[in-house]
């Protein structure tokens, strides 16, 4: 079962159209709510992201600068604070090619469940989830 802050790798999150491969994708675990789990996925471009502030709700890419995590994660990264296609269910993560990379200290996972929970694309049942997250977690 997923956790609020973990990073999973998801090895086939979408195909290249151009060359048929698929490709993967980073997720941040926010919030799980009733078998659905709550992400966002991280990226390496910048574009237009700032550093400082590291939670950014503007244009034209929303996000929260993260850092460099380590390992696989070896670039600076932001959490991309646009809209998801849909949350994943639970059993995406023990059925799929999901793996677990690691999990991100936990104040910043605090700061990052706010930022996110107030974006724009944020829908109010994921920031009723992500506030409920930082409520378990002390934050």
């Amino acid at each position: 079962m997923p956790a609020p802050g973990e990073i999973w790798l998801h090895r086939s999150y979408y195909l290249d159209r151009d060359t048929g491969e698929e490709k993967r994708k980073y997720l941040l675990v926010l919030a799980v709510d009733k078998g659905d789990v709550v992400y966002r996925l991280l990226t390496s471009r910048q574009h237009g992201r700032p550093i400082t502030p590291a939670c950014y709700h503007g244009d034209p890419y929303p996000g929260f600068y993260l850092g460099v995590i380590g390992g696989q994660l070896s670039l600076q990264g932001w959490l991309d604070l646009r809209e998801q296609d849909d949350d994943l269910q639970t059993s995406h993560f023990s059925n799929g090619p999901m793996s677990l990379v690691t999990s991100l200290p936990s104040a910043v996972l605090c700061e990052a469940l706010l930022c996110a929970a107030n974006a724009q694309d944020t829908t109010k049942r994921q920031s009723k989830a992500i506030y409920a997250t930082r409520q378990q977690l002390g934050c």
